[in-house]
């Protein structure tokens, strides 16, 4: 099992590697450009911003080959009582509305209830494919949820660990890095249950694959963003393997992306009261985010990110 599910490591790794290059010549081509027209901007030149095309080209290659291998040599049902398929559809289908909608947002830059309609949209199939909360234990005390509160939470989870990743993207390497150390931290903690064949398994070590493959080209100095495209895909699927998770501990599952996002959280809360107090907007942009502090303390931006990445390090371990 693991040998199957390392192979699927590496061609995610290589397939979001090799086609990185071919989606900066569309980007061109496409006009998914990042111009910087402000102070705000980490960059002086034109970037092309859509990696995330290529992530997602990794993980579905590789998540069509380890399930086929899988289910060939019968170490998966796929059909099984976990109901698999029927999840993972759900996933694949979503994954289309979520890349479709950041690819338009990269593309024309639609408007934010533009891209909450396909946020929901997105998380509302996986629901009705079958992944949500229905259960949350806390140690020996569980709690059943209602239907439709179930139905709820989960698309209030989705869409806002979404948002959570999209809007920390703002440092070269740092929303792809901060994802390769949750997937990384979900295999990790399988490994110590001996969860080998689990779906949320399954998907955390090939979007690990794929999300490192791009990062080559993503570390400062960035050569290509991933985009609202890849940083929609990372957000949907950290939150949706954290449905899938681990069943006899599913709150401990839920605080995982807390735990891990608990920078970026804190920066947007810390955000939004410090333009309340201005009287600001709490959508509108400046340069005092926790990265732009480190930048301001001579930080280089290589080494900045390596502070963010240190402190995620912290809080996974």
């Amino acid at each position: 099992m693991w040998g199957d599910i390392a192979i699927s490591f590496l061609l995610a790794f290589i397939i979001s590697f090799m086609t990185t290059p071919g989606t900066m010549k569309l980007a061109h081509k496409l006009g998914a450009l990042d111009i910087p027209k402000d102070d705000r901007r980490m960059h002086n030149n034109i970037m092309p911003k859509l990696g995330g095309l290529a992530v997602i080209a990794g993980f579905v290659i590789s998540i069509i080959y380890l399930l086929f291998v899988m289910t060939i040599e019968g170490s998966v049902d796929i059909f099984g009582p976990e109901q698999y398929f029927t999840k993972l559809l759900g996933i694949l289908i979503g994954i289309v509305v979520i890349g479709i909608t950041g690819l338009l947002d990269d593309i024309k830059t639609l408007k934010p209830w533009q891209k909450l309609i396909g946020q929901l949209l997105a998380a509302i199939i996986v629901v009705a494919f079958g992944v949500k909360i229905d259960v949350i234990n806390f140690s020996k005390i569980s709690i059943d949820l209602k239907n439709w509160i179930s139905i709820i939470t989960t698309i209030i989870w989705i869409v806002g660990i979404t948002n959570a990743i999209n809007l920390m993207d703002g440092l070269d390497g740092m929303a792809s890095g901060i994802s390769s150390i949750y997937f990384l931290t979900i295999t990790i903690v399988a490994f110590i249950l001996n969860r080998i064949g689990g779906l949320d398994i399954i998907l955390s070590v090939i979007m690990l694959g794929s999300t490192l493959g791009f990062l080559v080209y993503n570390f400062p100095p960035a050569t290509i963003f991933m985009g609202d495209t890849g940083s929609n895909f990372l957000g949907f699927m950290i939150a949706v393997i954290s449905l899938l998770g681990f069943k006899v501990t599913t709150f401990t599952s839920l605080i995982i992306p807390f735990a891990i996002l608990a920078l970026p959280i804190f920066d947007t809360l810390v955000s939004i009261l410090r333009r309340l107090i201005k009287g600001q907007g709490i959508a509108e942009p400046d340069r005092e985010h926790f990265h732009h502090q480190l930048l301001k303390m001579r930080f280089s931006p290589k080494v900045s990110v390596l502070i963010i990445y240190l402190i995620n390090i912290l809080f996974a371990s």
